[in-house]
């Protein structure tokens, strides 16, 4: 007496081995013998559109149709697919056929329990598995495997197109390639809907650039792929995706109509002020994400400016790391103490302990101001690592470094022009990555003939020493004129202001206290946006 069970396989004695039960009968009519050693195979009624095709190393598998139940998968979505399985030693084995363009079989690729994925069959040059099931269409899906397009039939009751790449996203554009024509001649749009990780997301936009502007799209699934999604009940949101998918643009690109926001958006608001209200006035003060380069002759203030405008974020409440590539990190704390104080501390003896603790406690015992102990050249890469760091461990909102030409110095690895570009454009990038505000020390070039820059010389963009890149990549470039022989005035020249050109110009005069060593703003410059 034979049993069927829940599957309808019935179990029968084989005609090879002779085991009395271990013939398992499908539905469809076709057998396999489970017994150990034994490969006895009989077809059945459901074969005939899988065709027997003799290969050197074997025949193409027979299966049947059934749901996937652990994938979420029906039998009519397979049976549409024509996706089977069948058995080797009780182990299912999933069978993905490939046809050709007169619907005969030409391949196989199966898929085991323990994701081995052998092809049977041509091997070469697969094309989108899935593409015999579809003519033409609005659009078509295109995912990462034939699970996953499985997924997006079942969801869609296989009434839209939806086929996959053959081998991973290492060959999507080849396998795709091979199949371009048919694709723009057949759709409307493409919809790209690879894994949601960074293989997937690399291969989706690769993928992309083979198709005219406009006509790819790229979907965004909340979860890994569009399987994990219909087993976790949201085939809604699969449909979702697809509606919502945004058209392919290369990094940069940015349509004219997705621009409302941008230019309906107000100048960002200044993030602090500077000590100086005539340099408030051209500057609107300091902004995260900018690049602010000072400059000055030798002896000029360029140094005593950035650490006046530092210790003012300080006294706020912001939080400052200090780059000094020419000073000692005790001469630099002592600085900060000055200024707080009023006075140069370093110019006076047997100061009083408790004063002094209590200075110290106003400035560097904070917490919000950390210095950086290293002495001249630095590589590029790893003042970006220190300023990283600063900015996202130790929420550092501004960096002053002091100066830009002392970095490359001893660098023997280029020229200094390279070298500065490159580091520029590091600090750039860096302004706007990690939303904190740049300070850079620049020094000026030897004029050619006429006065130095110490004797006064007024400042053009021209004089900064090194590169181009310092003043083509500040967003404010801010010179300070001052005769270091005489006693007098700091003129504060905005050089190049990003957001008004008409900005530029005098700003404020400073005076130099001898006495207390700070820069007093004597005259500002009235002016606003």
């Amino acid at each position: 007496m034979v049993e069927r069970n829940q599957k309808g396989v019935v179990h029968e004695p084989c005609p090879k081995c002779g085991s009395k039960d271990n013939l398992g009968r499908y539905p469809d009519g076709h057998a396999y013998c489970f017994g150990d050693g034994c490969d006895h195979y009989e077809h059945g009624n459901d074969s005939a559109s899988i065709q027997d095709i003799s290969k050197s190393n074997g025949v193409f598998r027979q299966g049947i149709y059934e749901s996937l139940s652990k994938r979420g998968i029906s039998e009519e979505t397979c049976r549409f697919f024509k996706y089977q399985v069948s058995y080797d030693n009780n182990k299912k084995v999933h069978i993905a056929p490939y046809f050709n363009e007169e619907n005969k079989l030409i391949a196989q690729q199966l898929r085991t329990k323990d994701k081995d994925f052998p092809v049977l069959g041509e091997t070469r040059d697969l094309g989108l598995w899935g593409k015999q099931c579809w003519t033409s269409g609005k659009r078509i899906v295109i995912t990462e495997g034939q699970i996953d397009t499985l997924s997006v039939a079942e969801v869609q009751r296989c009434q839209y197109p939806v086929v996959s790449i053959p081998n991973g996203v290492g060959s999507a554009c080849k396998a795709i390639a091979k199949d371009l024509e048919w694709l723009l001649g057949s759709f409307e749009e493409v919809i790209l809907m690879f894994d949601n990780d960074s293989q997937g997301n690399n291969a989706a936009r690769k993928v992309a650039e083979l198709f005219p502007p406009g006509k790819c799209k790229i979907a965004s699934l909340p979860l890994k792929d569009p399987n994990e999604m219909l087993l976790a009940n949201r085939g809604a949101d699969i449909v979702n995706a697809m509606f919502r998918a945004s058209v392919y643009r290369p990094d940069g690109i940015i349509a004219g109509e997705d621009t409302w926001e941008l230019v309906n958006t107000p100048m960002q608001a200044a993030d602090m002020e500077y000590p100086w209200q005539g340099l408030n006035n051209l500057t609107l003060g300091a902004r995260k994400g900018e690049l602010v380069t000072f400059c000055a002759g030798t002896g000029a203030g360029k140094s005593t400016a950035v650490k006046e405008i530092a210790s003012y974020f300080l006294s706020k409440g912001e939080t400052i790391g200090y780059i000094a590539l020419e000073e000692s990190v005790r001469q630099a704390a002592i600085d900060f103490m000055s200024i707080e104080a009023n006075e140069m501390l370093h110019l006076r003896d047997n100061l009083d302990e408790k004063f002094l603790r209590d200075i110290w406690e106003k400035t560097l015992n904070t917490g919000r101001l950390f210095l950086y102990d290293h002495w001249g050249s630095m590589d590029g890469e790893v003042l970006s690592n220190r300023i990283r760091y600063l900015a996202r461990s130790c929420n550092v909102s501004w960096i002053i470094v002091d100066h830009i030409s002392i970095m490359v110095s001893g660098i023997e690895s280029g020229d200094e022009r390279r070298l500065i570009d490159n580091l520029m454009t590091k600090l750039r990038s860096l302004a706007e990555e990690v939303n904190i505000g740049i300070f850079i020390v620049s020094h000026l070039r030897k004029p050619a003939d006429g006065r130095g820059h110490e004797d006064g010389r007024q400042i053009s963009l021209n004089d900064l020493r090194g590169s181009g890149s310092i003043a083509q990549l500040s967003d404010f470039v801010v010179g300070l004129e001052r005769n270091q022989q005489e006693e007098g005035e700091t003129t504060v020249r905005i050089l190049k202001a990003r957001y008004k050109g008409s900005s530029t110009g005098i700003a404020a005069r400073l005076y130099y206290d001898r006495e207390t060593g700070r820069l007093r703003e004597c005259e500002h410059i009235e002016e606003a946006f």
